[in-house]
């Protein structure tokens, strides 16, 4: 497969060490400064960029932006112990100009402004693109789980007045019961006020809890996040389309974008999205093998697909002409004749029925071409880079898997501030902080 650049991919394979083993704080402090100082604040549709004719100006974006990378380089995330950095860290003191936001107005900045938030994200990896930290050939695709704010029982209470809901529905259908509306109003209230509206739960290390399911897309070159996106998806099969074309704009559009992933992604209706847009995935193909009874007897293995006559030669050399397309399954249902299967001297081997079926999934053709793409060097790949940012997000920026803010929304605010920072710490890591402190002020 040739990959460019081996040490690189190398040294993505070890922890990075923090950034306190690297280099004084107080240069880190420049750097966000620097980086902060060049944002089109405007452009990026920051609130109150400018301040108002009347009354006192409020709080500049800018400081209260700087401030909270501070925070989730520290692991320091909630407004009020950012609140008393304020007070007690020269650190912060010298980044704020020794302002002292209330933790109200802390939180406030990071509740109004979720998309500029990602939008300062998006700039800091066109800078990485700038200055060569980001190849654009090969990207890994992963999905971790964060635990949610609430606990498991309000979950519970949650999905239990669904579901109360969803069954009077089904019944009104079939107008099987009468439906006292001031029950329903009440329900209907419930769901609307309820902290924590789009957590599902989910498996994760501690057990089945309301979680939420991180995805990241990391550039090869030097592990960068170039997308990230916060589901409630219970797994990924449903992410690479997503993911894979939102890693594709960040890199600028390359002409063909090779991305790896797990067997989790596995979906041919994706991949073969995704290769129309000049992307390849390189995902090992998931499917079953059409075992009859106990296993023992013969698997799809042993039937040879004619694409000419679209049927299945059978091991005794009959035919298995198409018959059902099972569109909800996604597939095709081979038969052979149940006078041929019932004289077959292999029938004992082969089927326990009258006559046996084998099944062609509809994007056949694109699963096999994801099982010669997919290659042991490939997935060395994916594990190299894929794997160690959900590291360094869980306990070094975060310093737990748990999310402070509430709903989706909240999730994905405090995502894009742990990448920025897990971003800022690469960049200083491969170019240097003078290098990329200079490369801030010429952007």
């Amino acid at each position: 497969m040739g990959f460019a650049h081996g040490d690189a991919r190398e040294q993505t394979m070890m922890f990075p060490p923090t950034l306190e083993e690297l280099v004084p704080q107080e240069h880190v402090c420049r750097v966000i400064d620097a980086f902060v100082s060049g944002l089109r604040m405007t452009d990026l549709q920051f609130v109150r960029v400018e301040p108002a004719e009347t009354g006192r100006p409020g709080y500049d974006p800018r400081d209260l932006l700087k401030l909270y990378l501070y925070g989730y380089l520290h692991q320091i995330r909630s407004s009020r112990r950012l609140e008393a950095e304020c007070k007690r860290n020269v650190e912060v003191m010298w980044l704020l100009g020794r302002l002292q936001p209330d933790h109200k107005s802390i939180a406030e900045f990071r509740r109004l402004n979720r998309e500029a938030v990602s939008a300062s994200g998006a700039q800091l990896i066109r800078l990485a693109r700038k200055v060569g930290l980001i190849r654009g050939e090969w990207v890994a695709i992963d999905g971790s789980k964060f635990r949610a704010v609430s606990s498991a029982e309000s979950v519970h209470e949650r999905e239990n007045v669904q579901r109360y809901l969803d069954e009077l529905e089904k019944a009104d259908q079939q107008e099987e019961v009468h439906i006292d509306p001031s029950a329903v109003a009440a329900a209907l209230k419930e769901l609307e006020l309820h902290p924590e509206p789009d957590a599902h739960f989910m498996r994760t290390p501690q057990g089945k809890l309301p979680a939420y399911n991180v995805q990241v897309a990391v550039d090869a070159e030097h592990a960068i996040i170039v997308a990230q996106q916060v589901t409630t998806e219970r797994n990924d099969m449903f992410s690479l389309l997503p993911m894979a074309v939102a890693a594709q704009q960040a890199v600028g559009v390359p002409a063909v974008l090779q991305v790896v992933a797990d067997t989790g992604y596995s979906n041919a209706v994706q991949v073969e999205a995704c290769e129309e847009r000049g992307i390849l995935a390189h995902v090992p193909p998931q499917r079953a093998m059409n075992n009859q009874g106990d296993g023992t007897l013969y698997d799809r293995r042993s039937f040879t697909y004619d694409e000419v006559n679209d049927s299945f030669r059978c091991p005794a050399g009959q035919t298995l002409r198409r018959g059902q397309v099972q569109k909800d399954r996604k597939r095709v249902a081979y038969q052979a004749s149940a006078e041929v299967c019932a004289a077959c001297p292999l029938k004992s081997q082969c089927t326990r029925t009258r006559k046996r079926t084998v099944y062609r999934h509809l994007y056949e053709r694109t699963l096999e071409r994801m099982r010669q793409r997919t290659t042991a060097e490939a997935m060395r790949l994916r594990r190299s880079v894929a794997e160690h940012p959900f590291a360094t997000l869980k306990y070094r920026i975060f310093g737990h898997p748990k999310f402070l803010l509430r709903g989706r929304a909240g999730a994905a605010t405090e995502i894009s501030f742990a990448t920025m920072v897990y971003n800022l710490k690469r960049m200083i890591r491969v170019l240097g902080l003078q290098q990329l402190k200079s490369e801030m002020v010429l952007a």
